[in-house]
């Protein structure tokens, strides 16, 4: 069976799931270059290969479980082992992100602190009602 003999019934869900997984991909991609820090710049790319995945993977079973007139389930494999490493790999970078923030020379950090300050609004502060 080729892919021109699917289904329209089976074809039709398959490319919208396609089209959908590939654009949480892509806005997972977009967020991954307009996003400035580490710490947020991490969170959409991990949305778009999680869900974007289980989109095109769900694509995938319904296609060639058509094609081959049984149920393939290999796809489901392929999203339990992302989903079960992509946790462990966040936390290590999340972690090896921490730990470079806090060996920051301490100049840095008084620099850093020192520009905020000045941005601050100043209050005078106001003279004390006399005590009696």
């Amino acid at each position: 069976m080729n892919l021109e003999d699917v289904p329209l019934w089976a074809a039709l869900p398959a490319s919208v799931l396609v089209v959908v997984g590939s654009l949480i991909a892509l806005v997972g991609s977009i967020g991954l270059l307009r996003l400035r820090e580490f710490m947020t710049r991490f969170h959409s790319p991990a949305l778009g290969t999680t869900l974007g995945t289980l989109c095109i993977l769900a694509a995938s079973m319904l296609v060639f479980s058509v094609m081959g007139g049984r149920p393939v389930v290999h796809e489901v494999l392929i999203y339990v082992f992302l989903t079960m490493t992509a946790p462990v790999t966040a936390m290590l970078l999340f972690r090896a992100a921490l730990y470079r923030k806090r060996e920051r020379p301490l100049e840095e950090t008084l620099e850093h602190a020192a520009d905020a300050a000045e941005r601050l609004p100043r209050h005078e502060p106001e003279e004390a009602a006399p005590r009696r």
